[in-house]
Protein backbone atom coordinates (compact mmCIF):
# COMPACT_ATOMS: atom_id res chain seq x y z
CA UNK A 1 0.00 0.00 0.00
CA UNK A 2 2.86 2.37 1.25
CA UNK A 3 4.53 1.59 -2.41
CA UNK A 4 1.47 2.24 -4.41
CA UNK A 5 0.74 5.50 -2.42
CA UNK A 6 4.59 6.50 -3.15
CA UNK A 7 4.20 5.61 -6.72
CA UNK A 8 0.82 7.72 -7.66
CA UNK A 9 2.66 10.48 -5.75
CA UNK A 10 5.17 10.48 -7.44
CA UNK A 11 3.25 10.85 -11.18
CA UNK A 12 1.70 13.78 -9.89
CA UNK A 13 1.85 17.31 -11.89
CA UNK A 14 0.86 20.95 -11.03
CA UNK A 15 -2.31 22.15 -12.16
CA UNK A 16 -1.54 24.56 -14.60
CA UNK A 17 -3.17 28.19 -13.93
CA UNK A 18 -2.40 31.56 -15.85
CA UNK A 19 -1.70 34.04 -13.58
CA UNK A 20 -1.50 38.15 -14.54
CA UNK A 21 2.56 38.80 -15.80
CA UNK A 22 4.16 42.07 -14.25
CA UNK A 23 2.76 44.94 -14.75
CA UNK A 24 3.81 46.96 -18.68
CA UNK A 25 1.15 49.25 -18.92
CA UNK A 26 -1.66 51.55 -17.48
CA UNK A 27 -5.03 49.66 -17.72
CA UNK A 28 -7.57 51.61 -20.36
CA UNK A 29 -10.84 51.23 -20.50
CA UNK A 30 -11.80 51.38 -24.15
CA UNK A 31 -15.30 50.82 -26.02
CA UNK A 32 -15.02 47.31 -26.72
CA UNK A 33 -12.43 45.89 -23.81
CA UNK A 34 -10.26 47.37 -21.29
CA UNK A 35 -6.07 46.67 -21.42
CA UNK A 36 -4.93 45.22 -18.10
CA UNK A 37 -1.91 46.11 -16.31
CA UNK A 38 0.27 42.93 -18.11
CA UNK A 39 -1.36 43.99 -21.17
CA UNK A 40 -3.74 41.44 -21.71
CA UNK A 41 -7.16 42.50 -23.22
CA UNK A 42 -9.93 41.45 -22.01
CA UNK A 43 -13.77 41.87 -24.44
CA UNK A 44 -16.10 44.13 -22.78
CA UNK A 45 -19.75 44.44 -23.18
CA UNK A 46 -22.04 48.09 -22.62
CA UNK A 47 -25.74 48.77 -22.36
CA UNK A 48 -25.73 52.49 -22.21
CA UNK A 49 -28.73 54.88 -21.95
CA UNK A 50 -29.05 57.66 -24.33
CA UNK A 51 -28.37 60.21 -21.31
CA UNK A 52 -25.00 61.01 -20.24
CA UNK A 53 -25.45 61.00 -16.86
CA UNK A 54 -27.08 57.66 -16.19
CA UNK A 55 -28.60 56.91 -12.81
CA UNK A 56 -26.46 54.18 -11.62
CA UNK A 57 -23.77 52.16 -12.86
CA UNK A 58 -23.33 48.24 -13.32
CA UNK A 59 -20.39 46.32 -13.11
CA UNK A 60 -21.51 42.32 -14.78
CA UNK A 61 -19.00 39.23 -13.79
CA UNK A 62 -20.40 36.29 -15.52
CA UNK A 63 -20.02 32.72 -14.21
CA UNK A 64 -17.75 29.93 -14.72
CA UNK A 65 -17.12 28.89 -17.93
CA UNK A 66 -19.54 31.68 -19.24
CA UNK A 67 -18.21 35.08 -20.34
CA UNK A 68 -19.75 38.60 -20.86
CA UNK A 69 -22.62 38.06 -23.16
CA UNK A 70 -24.65 36.57 -20.28
CA UNK A 71 -25.82 39.64 -19.10
CA UNK A 72 -27.50 41.15 -22.86
CA UNK A 73 -30.78 40.98 -21.50
CA UNK A 74 -30.72 42.36 -17.96
CA UNK A 75 -27.93 44.56 -20.10
CA UNK A 76 -30.50 46.39 -22.01
CA UNK A 77 -33.44 46.21 -19.01
CA UNK A 78 -31.55 48.27 -16.84
CA UNK A 79 -30.23 50.57 -19.68
CA UNK A 80 -33.86 50.87 -20.51
CA UNK A 81 -34.27 52.19 -16.86
CA UNK A 82 -31.38 55.32 -16.93
CA UNK A 83 -28.55 52.70 -16.05
CA UNK A 84 -25.41 51.89 -17.46
CA UNK A 85 -24.03 48.35 -17.77
CA UNK A 86 -20.76 46.67 -18.24
CA UNK A 87 -19.35 42.90 -18.40
CA UNK A 88 -16.22 41.65 -19.22
CA UNK A 89 -14.97 38.78 -20.25
CA UNK A 90 -13.00 37.62 -17.27
CA UNK A 91 -9.43 35.64 -17.51
CA UNK A 92 -9.70 32.57 -19.17
CA UNK A 93 -13.00 32.73 -20.49
CA UNK A 94 -14.91 34.15 -23.54
CA UNK A 95 -12.48 35.91 -25.75
CA UNK A 96 -9.74 35.90 -23.54
CA UNK A 97 -6.07 35.02 -24.69
CA UNK A 98 -6.02 31.67 -23.56
CA UNK A 99 -9.05 30.32 -22.95
CA UNK A 100 -10.15 27.22 -20.50
CA UNK A 101 -6.93 27.75 -18.47
CA UNK A 102 -7.49 28.77 -14.95
CA UNK A 103 -6.32 31.75 -13.63
CA UNK A 104 -6.20 32.19 -10.28
CA UNK A 105 -8.19 34.10 -7.73
CA UNK A 106 -5.96 36.74 -7.99
CA UNK A 107 -5.58 37.29 -11.04
CA UNK A 108 -9.44 37.40 -11.14
CA UNK A 109 -9.77 40.03 -8.10
CA UNK A 110 -7.10 42.44 -9.95
CA UNK A 111 -9.29 42.18 -13.21
CA UNK A 112 -12.22 43.38 -11.54
CA UNK A 113 -10.62 46.17 -9.17
CA UNK A 114 -9.11 47.55 -12.41
CA UNK A 115 -12.15 47.44 -14.11
CA UNK A 116 -13.83 49.15 -11.04
CA UNK A 117 -11.11 52.06 -10.93
CA UNK A 118 -11.70 52.10 -15.05
CA UNK A 119 -15.03 52.66 -14.98
CA UNK A 120 -15.34 54.93 -11.34
CA UNK A 121 -13.09 57.11 -13.84
CA UNK A 122 -15.21 57.34 -16.59
CA UNK A 123 -18.90 57.71 -14.52
CA UNK A 124 -17.29 60.32 -11.49
CA UNK A 125 -19.79 60.53 -8.84
CA UNK A 126 -22.45 58.20 -9.89
CA UNK A 127 -23.26 55.29 -8.02
CA UNK A 128 -21.23 52.00 -8.86
CA UNK A 129 -22.68 48.59 -8.19
CA UNK A 130 -20.81 45.03 -8.91
CA UNK A 131 -23.36 42.59 -10.03
CA UNK A 132 -22.14 38.88 -9.62
CA UNK A 133 -23.67 35.83 -11.06
CA UNK A 134 -22.31 31.94 -9.69
CA UNK A 135 -18.06 32.33 -10.10
CA UNK A 136 -18.34 36.16 -10.60
CA UNK A 137 -20.74 36.47 -7.24
CA UNK A 138 -17.60 34.77 -5.39
CA UNK A 139 -14.99 36.79 -7.06
CA UNK A 140 -16.83 39.81 -5.59
CA UNK A 141 -16.40 38.96 -2.56
CA UNK A 142 -13.53 38.10 -2.15
CA UNK A 143 -12.30 41.34 -3.95
CA UNK A 144 -14.60 43.45 -1.34
CA UNK A 145 -12.96 41.34 1.42
CA UNK A 146 -9.29 42.78 0.65
CA UNK A 147 -7.96 45.22 3.06
CA UNK A 148 -8.39 47.51 0.14
CA UNK A 149 -11.68 46.86 -1.01
CA UNK A 150 -13.88 47.99 -4.18
CA UNK A 151 -14.61 51.61 -3.99
CA UNK A 152 -18.51 50.52 -4.93
CA UNK A 153 -21.63 51.45 -3.72
CA UNK A 154 -23.09 47.79 -3.17
CA UNK A 155 -22.99 44.25 -4.38
CA UNK A 156 -25.92 42.00 -5.96
CA UNK A 157 -25.23 38.60 -5.48
CA UNK A 158 -27.10 35.80 -7.59
CA UNK A 159 -26.28 31.97 -6.50
CA UNK A 160 -22.75 33.55 -5.48
CA UNK A 161 -20.32 30.69 -5.38
CA UNK A 162 -19.55 29.70 -2.14
CA UNK A 163 -19.35 25.71 -1.91
CA UNK A 164 -16.25 25.79 -0.64
CA UNK A 165 -14.05 22.66 0.72
CA UNK A 166 -15.88 23.15 4.39
CA UNK A 167 -19.05 21.66 3.06
CA UNK A 168 -17.83 19.23 0.62
CA UNK A 169 -17.83 15.59 1.38
CA UNK A 170 -13.98 14.17 2.66
CA UNK A 171 -13.84 11.57 -0.52
CA UNK A 172 -14.97 14.51 -2.85
CA UNK A 173 -12.12 16.59 -1.79
CA UNK A 174 -9.47 14.15 -2.10
CA UNK A 175 -10.84 12.98 -5.88
CA UNK A 176 -10.80 16.73 -6.86
CA UNK A 177 -6.87 17.24 -5.53
CA UNK A 178 -5.89 13.50 -6.81
CA UNK A 179 -7.33 14.33 -9.80
CA UNK A 180 -5.99 18.30 -10.59
CA UNK A 181 -2.76 16.80 -9.90
CA UNK A 182 -2.61 13.61 -12.06
CA UNK A 183 -4.57 14.64 -14.62
CA UNK A 184 -5.49 18.49 -14.67
CA UNK A 185 -5.21 18.25 -18.39
CA UNK A 186 -8.39 16.18 -18.75
CA UNK A 187 -11.95 17.66 -19.49
CA UNK A 188 -15.27 16.74 -18.51
CA UNK A 189 -18.55 17.82 -19.72
CA UNK A 190 -21.01 17.10 -16.42
CA UNK A 191 -23.48 15.32 -18.89
CA UNK A 192 -23.78 12.31 -17.24
CA UNK A 193 -24.53 14.22 -13.61
CA UNK A 194 -28.52 15.51 -15.22
CA UNK A 195 -28.47 18.82 -13.40
CA UNK A 196 -30.76 21.01 -14.49
CA UNK A 197 -29.23 24.89 -14.20
CA UNK A 198 -32.48 26.61 -15.40
CA UNK A 199 -35.48 26.08 -16.64
CA UNK A 200 -35.54 28.65 -19.59
CA UNK A 201 -35.11 25.89 -22.24
CA UNK A 202 -34.57 27.73 -25.05
CA UNK A 203 -31.73 29.78 -23.06
CA UNK A 204 -30.11 26.92 -22.42
CA UNK A 205 -29.69 25.85 -25.88
CA UNK A 206 -28.30 28.55 -27.24
CA UNK A 207 -25.63 28.51 -24.80
CA UNK A 208 -25.35 24.87 -26.09
CA UNK A 209 -24.52 26.56 -29.45
CA UNK A 210 -21.97 29.26 -28.58
CA UNK A 211 -18.70 28.30 -29.22
CA UNK A 212 -17.40 31.06 -26.77
CA UNK A 213 -19.06 29.24 -23.59
CA UNK A 214 -16.83 26.14 -22.72
CA UNK A 215 -18.70 22.89 -22.68
CA UNK A 216 -15.54 20.59 -21.51
CA UNK A 217 -13.55 21.98 -18.41
CA UNK A 218 -10.31 20.87 -17.47
CA UNK A 219 -10.08 19.35 -13.92
CA UNK A 220 -7.29 21.47 -12.38
CA UNK A 221 -9.95 24.97 -13.63
CA UNK A 222 -12.78 23.27 -11.29
CA UNK A 223 -9.56 22.47 -8.72
CA UNK A 224 -8.81 26.42 -8.81
CA UNK A 225 -12.84 27.22 -9.13
CA UNK A 226 -12.80 25.25 -5.91
CA UNK A 227 -10.50 27.49 -4.68
CA UNK A 228 -11.52 30.24 -5.36
CA UNK A 229 -14.97 28.99 -3.58
CA UNK A 230 -12.79 28.19 -0.32
CA UNK A 231 -12.13 32.47 -0.36
CA UNK A 232 -15.54 33.30 -1.05
CA UNK A 233 -16.59 31.64 1.81
CA UNK A 234 -14.24 32.64 3.80
CA UNK A 235 -14.73 36.00 2.62
CA UNK A 236 -18.49 36.58 4.06
CA UNK A 237 -17.30 37.55 7.64
CA UNK A 238 -15.86 40.27 5.92
CA UNK A 239 -18.17 41.55 3.69
CA UNK A 240 -19.34 45.04 4.70
CA UNK A 241 -19.94 46.36 1.39
CA UNK A 242 -24.25 46.92 1.67
CA UNK A 243 -25.56 43.65 -0.57
CA UNK A 244 -28.43 42.09 -2.25
CA UNK A 245 -28.25 38.12 -2.10
CA UNK A 246 -30.27 36.22 -3.88
CA UNK A 247 -30.65 32.54 -3.91
CA UNK A 248 -32.76 30.41 -5.65
CA UNK A 249 -34.46 27.43 -3.65
CA UNK A 250 -34.28 25.21 -7.04
CA UNK A 251 -30.55 25.95 -7.81
CA UNK A 252 -29.06 22.11 -8.44
CA UNK A 253 -25.16 23.74 -8.79
CA UNK A 254 -24.24 25.95 -5.03
CA UNK A 255 -26.07 23.09 -2.43
CA UNK A 256 -28.07 25.63 0.27
CA UNK A 257 -25.85 24.36 3.13
CA UNK A 258 -22.84 26.54 2.04
CA UNK A 259 -25.05 29.44 0.84
CA UNK A 260 -26.86 29.10 4.44
CA UNK A 261 -23.55 28.98 5.60
CA UNK A 262 -22.36 32.19 3.64
CA UNK A 263 -25.45 33.65 4.96
CA UNK A 264 -25.22 33.16 8.94
CA UNK A 265 -21.48 34.81 8.95
CA UNK A 266 -22.48 38.24 7.16
CA UNK A 267 -21.87 41.05 9.58
CA UNK A 268 -24.96 42.46 10.63
CA UNK A 269 -25.63 45.97 10.89
CA UNK A 270 -28.91 48.10 9.77
CA UNK A 271 -29.81 47.30 5.86
CA UNK A 272 -26.38 46.35 5.50
CA UNK A 273 -27.83 42.99 3.42
CA UNK A 274 -30.64 41.82 1.89
CA UNK A 275 -31.74 38.08 1.32
CA UNK A 276 -34.12 37.10 -1.35
CA UNK A 277 -34.91 33.66 -1.86
CA UNK A 278 -37.00 32.46 -5.14
CA UNK A 279 -39.63 29.35 -4.60
CA UNK A 280 -39.25 28.74 -8.47
CA UNK A 281 -35.78 29.89 -9.04
CA UNK A 282 -32.68 27.50 -10.28
CA UNK A 283 -28.67 28.71 -10.46
CA UNK A 284 -29.28 30.80 -13.38
CA UNK A 285 -31.61 33.54 -11.89
CA UNK A 286 -30.53 36.25 -14.37
CA UNK A 287 -31.94 34.31 -17.10
CA UNK A 288 -34.45 31.83 -15.88
CA UNK A 289 -38.24 31.98 -17.62
CA UNK A 290 -38.93 34.69 -13.89
CA UNK A 291 -35.74 36.46 -14.64
CA UNK A 292 -37.92 39.61 -15.12
CA UNK A 293 -39.00 39.67 -11.61
CA UNK A 294 -35.63 39.23 -10.27
CA UNK A 295 -34.22 42.39 -12.96
CA UNK A 296 -36.84 44.19 -11.29
CA UNK A 297 -36.00 43.26 -7.75
CA UNK A 298 -32.19 43.96 -8.40
CA UNK A 299 -33.53 47.10 -9.81
CA UNK A 300 -35.45 48.37 -7.00
CA UNK A 301 -32.93 47.26 -4.47
CA UNK A 302 -30.25 49.57 -6.10
CA UNK A 303 -32.96 52.46 -6.43
CA UNK A 304 -33.54 52.95 -2.73
CA UNK A 305 -29.59 52.45 -2.41
CA UNK A 306 -28.53 55.20 -4.59
CA UNK A 307 -31.11 56.85 -2.96
CA UNK A 308 -29.44 56.51 -0.42
CA UNK A 309 -26.09 57.64 -1.35
CA UNK A 310 -27.44 60.85 -3.08
CA UNK A 311 -28.75 61.62 0.89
Amino acid sequence: MAAALSSLLAACSTPVTQPPGPPVTTPVLNGDHFIAADGTRLAIQSWLPESADPTAVLIALHGFNDYSNFFSDPGRYFKDRGMAAYAFDQRGFGTTPVRGIWPGTDGLVDDLQTMVRLVRQRHPGRPLYVIGESMGGAVAMVAASRPEPLAIDGMILAAPAVWGRQTMAWAQTAVLWLSAHIMPGVRMTGQSLKIKPSDNIEMLRRLSRDPLVIKATRIDAMYGLTNLMDAALAAAAALQVPSFILYGEKDEIIPRQPTDLMLARLPGGPGRHTVRFYKDGYHMLLRDLQAETVWADIAGWIDGRSGLAAR
